[in-house]
């Protein structure tokens, strides 16, 4: 094993200028993520210097087999914390021939809204908080739980350190370092509610690049999981019964929001966000009516509330943005499997370009 080690670990600057480039993109789930290699002359710094690709679309279901040539467009550029030197992860996202995005395509229509000069103006920035839960592989049951059986009841586990609280904190810190390796801005992590369960956070991000920088995170964590032989699921309640489930909390704020007499411009964003809340709920991911029960720090799905301070609620104003009259909220609607290409160009639509 030690010779596989050594090679998978080779530093190939020593012996050529070319470079592996992992193509990423999602798949036909609008969740599953896909990706192949490919050999570059030399080193890379923009996504416009890399060729397009494609690949065959009806092995991830998005494409017929008579038609199956789906082309993938560069888009985002990470440093690889597998290969490490100068190679690198892509995020591209998926075209037919004729250069139309395919329905699972959620950045092309994102990129829209956030090139939009009114949107460019506001400067978006997001912070959102990916909750996840680790499975044991052979028996889809939590990290650290006993088979078929149940741990203690919640409590010890949020932030808990020990062998009895926290399960899989080896891949967790793992995935930060390697985020952070990869040029990813995030920004922290913790062991979450429900045992075998735990977040991390990406921001603050402008714009498109917030939604590229999540499903790089997301990519690597598959990694990381598929080495320790681990199953990374995005669930929103991995577990019935009294456990809490998982959110990707979306953290979000324009610039006339941070500046004086911000707090106004949150308090109509937020009455704008109310009036589209079926819309937004519709789109914030699959499952979320088993999450948003109004119980384990939820409001009710059908429900919108605001409050600050309040983690029952659907958005969530901070104590310190109430004080100092500007800053950001928090939009705590979002399942754990959103697209956030989606949900982040949604809020930004709903709260700048909608004019009810």
């Amino acid at each position: 094993m030690s010779l596989l080690s050594d090679l998978i670990n080779l530093d190939l600057s020593d012996s050529t200028e070319k470079i592996i480039a992992e193509y990423i993109w999602i798949g036909g789930s609008g969740l599953d993520l896909r990706s192949k290699a490919r050999t570059l002359p030399g080193p890379v710094t923009d996504p416009s210097q890399l060729p397009k690709w494609n690949y065959d679309g009806s092995s991830t279901g998005q494409a017929p087999g008579e038609d199956s040539e789906v082309i993938i467009y560069p888009q985002a550029i990470f440093k690889d914390p597998f290969r490490r030197g100068n190679n690198i992860l892509v995020i591209c996202d998926a075209y037919t021939p004729a250069g139309e995005p395919i329905p699972t395509n959620k950045r092309h229509a994102a990129a829209k809204i956030f090139s939009h000069p009114d949107v460019v103006a506001e400067e978006t920035w997001y912070g959102i908080e990916q909750e996840y839960t680790l499975l044991q592989k052979d028996i889809q049951w939590p990290l650290g739980w006993p088979v078929g059986g149940f741990p203690g009841p919640q409590g010890p586990y949020y932030c808990g350190a020990g062998a009895d609280k926290a399960f899989g904190r080896d891949i967790v810190d793992a995935h930060y370092k390697a985020c952070l390796y990869a040029g990813i801005n995030i920004s922290g992590i913790n062991g979450e509610v429900m045992p075998g369960q735990w977040e991390f956070q990406v921001g603050p991000s402008v714009g498109i690049s917030a939604g590229d920088e999540i499903w790089a995170a997301r990519y690597i964590l598959e990694r990381i999981t598929e080495i320790a032989g681990v199953v990374l699921s995005l669930d929103p309640k991995p577990i019935k019964g009294d456990w809490n489930g998982a959110g990707a909390h979306t953290n979000y704020s324009t610039k006339s929001m941070r500046e004086d007499g911000g707090y106004e411009v949150i308090k109509k964003a937020i009455e704008k966000l109310g009036k589209k809340h079926a819309e937004h709920i519709a789109a914030y991911g699959e499952g979320n009516e088993r999450r948003l029960t109004g119980k384990h720090e939820t409001a009710d799905i059908n429900t919108f509330l605001w409050g600050v301070a309040n983690r029952g609620a659907s958005i969530r104003v901070g104590r310190d943005t109430e004080k100092e009259g500007k800053g950001y909220f928090e939009d705590r609607r979002p399942a754990s499997n959103m697209d956030p290409y989606v949900v982040t160009s949604m809020i930004a639509d709903t709260t700048i370009l909608w004019k009810p």
